[in-house]
């Protein structure tokens, strides 16, 4: 199977979700006595919290991603939208230090972890099954609970990975083409503002909220809540694994995935993907494409069958959260999202293959490449129309992640090559090629961002963050801008 990657990865370490507190002070605050202060206010009022003089803080400040390591000044830990809102504000009141480069910790800074608000429930609401999902799940563990109902969601492949970054900023999976991203199935949100009022989000409950939620919703408040519209879980659902690559259905998920070659020249190419319409078609589906490509050294059907193997074996590890802890890594990582309309050319298809079979071949950095496939005939992605949610990328093809991982430190050379692939695709297509990024494949190195993660929606999200975060109260690296 290709190699499952975390998805969102640095969107998503511990689920948490970080207040960058804009402290407009006149006089030199002293840090420690502001952690101090609020850390007793916060436990006055009945919140968990920890700070670096707690046994538990070296756990609790892991990172995912190893690049970044930081000491924020105060973690805390709320059950509920109402002890969101009491610490949202407790951080304006006492000013504690801000600024940003990991995108959940940070020197200094009051992070909000809301890995205590797991709430999962199922509800009949008309013709409607909905699921109410605390923002503090993940993703592995919310396919469990709805698998108990017989419903599902789409969502990415990563059992690790917390849903509220996932599903605030697209929420691309291998039911995607079929079902749509992540967010395209949310009909509600709780969330916590800047000045710590607790509202909900809908299509007839601030809209415009919602509407920027979903595809940025970091830029604007902690979500704390999410309700979703469910599906069926498929009767049948199957992964697959071969080597190889149109008129495709949109019960077909794919993955392509390219590693280093066994000699100069060459690469390995893999093909991984799942497939959720009847038993026994998978097959006829994927002949069209076998047929074009040389014989496979390896090629297999994966799973027994249902819906839950499925997602663990795509997973590759069990979905149960609590069995083990998360893991980490030392990465950089781009993205690359091309559009349908203006596939990639021959010769920049060209390029990027001799590179990877050449310098890929040659350099000793640890690397690979995923193409996950969005569009196509019917994609449920494409379908949806640009202008419904703030996600940007809705008339594309590919989603393309671009990875090295180089432990103990990401070298300039690894930074390097993971810049020279993508720039063998982006350099060598006309200037006027309208591609993009993804926002949860984050990239802090990364230039004109408004444009390749916000796209058409950039002025109309700055609007909406004047309007809900004046103060720029929730920002990150690449966030809504004033």
């Amino acid at each position: 199977m290709a190699t499952v990657e975390r998805s969102d990865g640095t969107f998503n370490v511990m689920m948490i979700l970080q207040i960058c507190m804009r402290a407009v002070l006149t006089r030199v605050q002293d840090a420690v006595a502001g952690r101090l202060n609020i850390e007793t206010y916060l436990q006055n009022v009945g919140i968990k919290v920890v700070g670096p003089t707690d046994p538990a803080y070296a756990t609790d400040i892991f990172d995912y991603n190893l690049r970044f390591h930081y000491k924020p000044a105060l973690i805390a830990y709320p059950t509920n939208a109402t002890q969101v809102s009491e610490v949202v504000k407790a951080g304006t009141t006492f000013h504690l230090p801000h600024s940003f480069i990991a995108n959940a910790l940070g020197d200094g800074r009051l992070v909000v972890d809301l890995s205590l608000m797991k709430n999962i429930t199922v509800v009949q609401n008309g013709a409607t099954v909905e699921a109410h999902i605390g923002a503090g799940n993940r993703l592995g563990d919310i396919a469990l609970a709805l698998n108990e109902h017989g419903r599902a969601i789409p969502h990415g492949l990563y059992a690790y990975v917390g849903v509220g970054g996932h599903s605030g900023h697209g929420g691309y999976g291998l039911t995607s083409r079929l079902w749509g991203l992540n967010l395209d199935r949310i009909i509600e949100v709780e969330v916590v503002l800047a000045n710590g009022t607790v509202t909900t989000a809908s299509l007839t409950t601030n809209p415009d909220l919602f509407w920027g939620i979903r595809g940025s919703s970091s830029s604007f408040g902690i979500v704390t809540n999410i309700v979703y519209d469910t599906l069926p879980r498929p009767d049948y659902a199957i992964a697959f694994e071969y080597v190889f690559v149109n008129n495709i259905p949109q019960e077909l998920g794919l993955v392509v995935e390219w590693n280093r070659g066994n000699a100069s020249g060459f690469v390995t190419l893999e093909l991984g993907g799942a497939w959720y319409g009847a038993e026994g078609q998978v097959e006829s589906v994927l002949q069209p494409f076998l047929s074009k490509l040389p014989t496979p050294s390896f090629g297999s059907l994966l799973g027994n069958g249902t819906w839950i193997d499925n997602l663990a074996t795509l997973a590759q590890g069990p979905l149960d959260t609590s069995l083990a802890p998360d893991t980490n890594a030392t990465f950089y990582v781009k993205s690359l999202v091309t559009p349908q309309e203006e596939p990639m050319d021959d010769n920049t298809l060209l390029q990027f293959m001799k590179y990877l079979a050449t310098e890929g071949f040659s350099t000793p950095l640890d690397w690979f490449v995923q193409m996950g496939l969005y569009g196509g005939n019917a994609s449920a992605i494409n379908a949806v129309p640009q202008d419904a949610t703030g996600y940007a990328h809705r008339s594309s093809m590919f989603t393309m992640q671009i990875q090295v991982t180089q432990p103990p430190v990401v070298t300039d050379a690894g930074f390097s090559f993971v810049e020279d692939v993508a720039n063998t695709i982006t350099g060598n297509m006309p200037p006027e090629w309208d591609y993009g990024c993804y926002l949860n494949y984050i990239d802090e190195r990364l230039e004109d961002w408004q444009h390749l993660y916000y796209g058409v929606h950039y002025p109309r999200l700055q609007a909406l963050k004047r309007t809900y975060d004046p103060t720029n109260l929730f920002r990150f690296p690449k966030s809504i801008e004033l």
